[in-house]
C-alpha cells in the first residue's frame, strides 16, 4: 500500500525529469573535464540520446534503474499499487530502448546505455567506455546484463577493434 495519498504521489511523480537528470549532469560533467565534447539530447538523432557525438557517431544514454527496469523480473514482484500500469509502462520503455538502440545500430552509430548505479559507483568506467567508443574501438553492447561488468569489460576477447 502507498503511504502517501494521492496529490502527495502526484507531486513526486511530477518533479521527475527526463532531462538533465543528477546523473546525466554527473557524466557530462567527467566527460567535459576530460575533453570530450558533446551534444545533448539531439533532435536529429533517433532516441534522442542523451549525450550525443555526431561526428564519431557515438550514442550515450544514462537509463534510470526504475524508469528503465533493471532487474525487471525481481523488480517488477516489488510494485503493490497500480500494478497494471506501472508493469505496461516500464516493458513499454524496455521496447522503445531497444527500438531506438536497434534503429542507431543499423544507421552505423555505436551505443552506450549505462545504469544509474554504474554511473554513480563507476563513473571513470563508464567515462572510459565512452573514449573507447570514440577511439575507434567497439565495445560490446549488453554489459547491462553481466553481473560482472567490471572483469567483462576487461577481458580482451570481448572487444573488437575497428
Amino acid at each position: 500500500m502507498d503511504h502517501l495519498t494521492p496529490s502527495q504521489r502526484r507531486r513526486c511523480m511530477q518533479a521527475n525529469k527526463s532531462k538533465d537528470t543528477s546523473i546525466e549532469l554527473m557524466l557530462g560533467r567527467a566527460m567535459w573535464h576530460r575533453g570530450l565534447r558533446y551534444r545533448k539530447h539531439a533532435k536529429g538523432v533517433p532516441g534522442h540520446p542523451d549525450f550525443c557525438f555526431v561526428g564519431k557517431r557515438v550514442a550515450v544514454f544514462c537509463d534510470g534503474e526504475f524508469w528503465h527496469g533493471k532487474d525487471w523480473e525481481q523488480a517488477k514482484q516489488r510494485l503493490k499499487s497500480n500494478r497494471e500500469f506501472w508493469i505496461a509502462k516500464i516493458e513499454r520503455n524496455q521496447a522503445r530502448d531497444r527500438e531506438h538502440t536497434e534503429a542507431l545500430e543499423r544507421a552505423g552509430w555505436t551505443v552506450l546505455r549505462f545504469w544509474e548505479s554504474d554511473i554513480r559507483k563507476h563513473l571513470d568506467d563508464c567515462v572510459g567506455r565512452v573514449e573507447a567508443a570514440l577511439n575507434g574501438v567497439r565495445v560490446a553492447r549488453g554489459y547491462q546484463q553481466e553481473e560482472n561488468w567490471r572483469e567483462w569489460l576487461a577481458a580482451e576477447d570481448d572487444i573488437e577493434y575497428v
